[in-house]
């Protein structure tokens, strides 16, 4: 009952810009942490961004710091994670992900999105 539908990934040039999309419905959204997470192949899933229940408080992975952007719009139960100046080494597959817990979405969560896959060519 309680999805997580993701989208926006796809195919871009080094140096452009890309807006994932995460549309959270069967619980109360505002009640729930949001964190994003990557994993490239033969890589261990990667903690990318969280923010808080309100958006007040965001934590951002070094790897991104300064180009990715988390936001919320709780009135419309939606996550997003702009990317700027995208890298090669930025290609992954992007989770979005929910937790009552804004410390255990440094880690893991307790629901998931599907998943949307990132290219960036070089």
């Amino acid at each position: 009952q309680v999805q997580l539908i993701q989208s926006g990934g796809g195919l871009v040039q080094a140096g452009a810009s890309l807006t994932l999309s995460c549309a959270v419905s069967g619980l109360t959204f505002s009640g729930y942490a949001v964190g994003w997470f990557r994993q490239a192949p033969g890589k261990e899933r990667e903690f990318i961004a969280r923010t808080s229940q309100n958006g007040d408080i965001t934590y951002y992975a070094d790897s991104v710091k300064g180009r990715f952007t988390l936001s919320r719009d709780n009135a419309n139960d939606m996550a997003y994670l702009q990317m700027n100046r995208l890298k090669p080494e930025d290609a992954a597959v992007y989770y979005c992900a929910a937790d009552l817990s804004l410390w255990r979405l440094a880690n893991t969560a307790s629901y998931w999105g599907q998943g949307t896959q990132v290219t960036v060519s070089s």
